[in-house]
C-alpha cells in the first residue's frame, strides 16, 4: 500500500533534508530563516530517526537484522512476550496461558481470546501452530532457535499441532528449562502469522515467504504500511490491539545514517526522536531545555578473543595479564562516555542471571608480575583484528597503550567488520574485538556460545565463540547442558554464576564492556521503551 499524497510529499521533503548536514539552503528555500525552529510534527504522529539499510525482509520467519527485529516486535504478536516493566520475566502474547506436563516434554498453551488479525480475522491456534512449522520448513536464518528445541522439517507437523481453536500442544524433544522454551517462543519466530493470508500469497510452496517479505500479516500494535528501502518505514495503529490502541496513530522511521543530520532534525523538531547519537552529538544537545536523553543498559557486550591455536595465549597467567592490565574505567570514560559501561561477564547486567560484579581493575604490577611468572618477562609481539570503524578503531588504540605498559606490542589490523569475521570464523586471528548480542533472551543464547566445543577440530561443526578461540573445556560444556535442562531456576542461576565466574578466569575471552543505549528525545515524548535486546523495542506505550 502506499501513504496518502500529503504523506508521501512530506516523507519525501524530510528525506531530502536528512541528507544535508545543515540544510541551510532548504530553510532558505521555504522561506524560512536558518535559525528559526520548525513546526513540531503532528500530535499523533510519532517520527524517528534511526539507521535502517539492513532491512530485507518482513517475514518473522526470515528477517534477523536489528532494525526489521524491532519493526517485527511491533507489528507482530508473538506466542509469549517479555514483560516490558521486567524484561527477565515472560508473559502470555498470544497464548494467555500454558501447563507443562510433569516430565517438561509438554507443554499445552491456551491462546488468548479476542485477539484479530489487522484483516479482521480471528487469532487461532491453527494460525500458532502454522507459523512455528513454517519457520521450521522454510529453514531460514533465526531457525536454529526452533531447531534447537527437537524440531525438524520433517517431525515438526506432529510435535507442534492445534487440537482446535484455542489449544496449541508443543512437544520437546528433551525436558528443557521451562524458562528457556518461553524465552526462544518470546523471539522473532515465535511471531504468530496470518495463515490465511500468508496462504493466499503463496508462490510454488514458499508458504507466503515472497509476499511477505514486503508485507505483513500480523495482530500487533502496529501495521506496515509503507516500507521505501534505505529511506523510510511507515506504520499504523490497529485499533484492536489486545492491550488498547496504541496513543500514535502512526510511526514512521526515516532513514538517516548520519548522527549530526540525527541531530538537527530533532533539534529542529522535525523528528521526535533520534537514535543514533554519538557522544559528540550527545554533549552537543545537553542543556537543550527541548530534549532529554533516556539511557538503557543492552545486553550486548564487547570482548577481547584471545586464540588458542596462538601458544603464548594457552598460558593462564598470560591471559590474566592480559585482563589486568586494561584500563576499563578509563577506556568507558574517556573515549565510550554514555555509550558503553565496564562489564566483565558474558550475560549483560539486567539479563537473568547476570553477574554485575567487576574483579578486573588495572593494576599494571601485578600484570608484570605474571608475565615473568609464565615465561615471558621481555614481553609478547601479538596482532589484533578490528572494524575500522568507531568504536572498535579507538578501544584497540587503547588496548595497544595498555598492553604495552605490560610488554604485550600489540600491532593493529583494521578491516571492514566482514572480513574481521571471516577471519574470526576461520580463526585465523592472535586478539581480536568483537560484540556479542543474545539471539533470544533465556542466558542459553549466550553461556551455550561461549562455553560449549564439542568438536576443536578446524572442521568443527559447532562453530561457537569458544570453537572460534580454539578452547575446549568439556566441563564447562556439560555445566552448560544441565544449565538449560535445570528446571528450577534457582539452581538455574546458580549454574550460571558459576559458569560465568569460571569462564572469565579461565576462557579464552576478556570480556570488557556492555552498551547502554542512549536515546534523544523532544520532552514531550513519554514512555519509550527499548528493552535489552534488538528486538525488545515497544512502540504502544509511547505518547507525546
Amino acid at each position: 500500500m502506499s501513504a496518502p499524497a500529503t504523506l508521501r510529499h512530506r516523507l519525501r521533503h524530510g528525506l531530502l533534508r536528512a541528507c544535508a548536514a545543515l540544510a541551510i539552503g532548504l530553510f532558505a528555500a521555504q522561506g524560512l530563516p536558518a535559525g528559526e525552529a520548525r513546526a513540531a510534527t503532528p500530535p499523533d504522529t510519532l517520527v524517528m530517526a534511526h539507521y535502517i539499510d539492513d532491512v530485507t525482509s518482513f517475514d518473522p520467519a526470515e528477517s534477523f537484522e536489528l532494525a526489521t527485529g524491532e519493526i517485527l516486535n511491533n507489528v507482530y504478536l508473538r506466542l509469549t512476550v517479555p514483560d516490558p516493566d521486567d524484561f527477565t520475566r515472560i508473559l502470555g502474547g498470544a497464548a494467555e496461558s500454558w501447563t507443562i506436563s510433569d516430565d517438561g516434554l509438554t507443554y499445552t498453551f491456551t491462546m488468548r481470546p479476542g485477539v484479530k488479525f489487522h484483516t479482521g480475522r480471528p487469532l487461532t491456534a491453527h494460525d500458532a501452530a502454522f507459523s512455528l512449522q513454517r519457520v521450521v520448513k522454510l529453514a531460514k536464518s533465526p531457525v536454529f532457535i526452533l531447531n534447537a528445541l527437537g524440531w525438524t522439517p520433517e517431525n515438526v507437523d506432529r510435535m507442534v499441532v492445534a487440537k482446535d481453536d484455542t489449544t496449541l500442544v508443543l512437544t520437546m524433544s528433551e525436558p528443557f528449562a521451562p524458562s528457556y522454551v518461553l524465552n526462544s517462543l518470546s523471539s522473532s519466530v515465535g511471531a504468530v502469522v496470518d495463515r490465511t493470508e500468508a496462504l493466499a500469497h503463496e508462490t510454488d510452496g514458499d508458504l507466503g515467504n515472497g509476499w511477505l517479505k514486503t508485507n505483513t500479516a500480523g495482530s500487533g500494535a502496529y501495521r506496515l504500511v509503507t516500507w521505501r528501502p534505505k529511506e523510510a518505514v511507515v506504520l499504523e495503529a490497529n485499533p484492536d490491539f489486545y492491550m488498547g490502541a496504541p496513543k500514535m496513530k502512526r510511526v514512521i522511521i526515516r532513514h538517516v545514517p548520519e548522527p549530526t543530520a540525527q541531530r538537527l532534525l530533532l533539534e529542529k523538531g522535525d523528528v521526535d526522536i533520534a537514535r543514533r547519537l554519538g557522544t559528540e552529538q550527545l554533549k552537543g544537545i545537553a542543556g537543550n531545555p527541548d530534549l532529554k536523553v533516556e539511557t538503557e543498559p543492552k545486553a550486548t557486550i564487547y570482548y577481547l578473543g584471545m586464540n588458542q591455536k596462538v601458544p603464548a595465549l594457552t598460558e593462564p597467567k598470560v591471559r590474566e595479564a592480559i585482563r589486568r592490565a586494561i584500563d576499563y574505567q578509563g577506556i568507558a570514560a574517556n573515549l565510550l562516555e554514555g555509550l558503553y559501561r565496564p562489564h566483565q561477564s558474558i550475560l549483560g547486567a539486567g539479563s537473568f542471571a547476570a553477574l554485575d560484579d567487576l574483579p578486573y581493575t588495572r593494576d599494571v604490577e601485578k600484570a608484570k608480575a605474571l608475565m615473568v611468572e609464565a615465561g615471558h618477562p621481555d614481553g609478547l609481539d601479538l596482532t589484533i583484528d578490528v572494524s575500522g570503524t568507531a568504536p572498535y578503531r579507538d578501544i584497540a588504540q587503547a588496548l595497544q597503550a595498555n598492553l604495552a605498559d605490560i610488554g604485550i606490542r600489540l600491532k593493529i589490523v583494521t578491516a571492514d567488520t566482514r572480513q574481521v569475521l571471516t577471519k574470526y570464523r576461520a580463526r585465523g586471528h592472535e586478539l581480536l574485538l568483537m560484540y556479542w548480542s543474545p539471539d533470544y533472551g533465556d542466558p542459553n543464547s549466550t553461556v551455550d556460545y561461549f562455553a560449549r566445543n564439542p568438536d576443536n577440530a578446524d572442521t568443527g561443526t559447532a562453530k561457537t565463540i569458544a570453537w572460534r578461540n580454539a578452547w575446549k573445556n568439556d566441563e564447562l560444556g556439560e555445566m552448560a547442558r544441565a544449565a538449560v535442562l535445570e528446571r528450577d531456576d534457582a539452581r538455574r542461576v546458580e549454574l550460571y554464576h558459576d559458569i560465568q565466574r569460571r569462564l572469565r578466569e579461565e576462557g579464552p575471552v576478556a570480556v570488557m564492556f556492555q552498551q547502554t543505549e542512549p536515546t534523544a528525545m523532544r520532552k514531550p515524548v513519554e514512555g519509550w521503551i527499548s528493552g535489552p535486546a534488538f528486538d525488545t523495542y515497544i512502540y504502544w506505550r509511547i505518547t507525546k
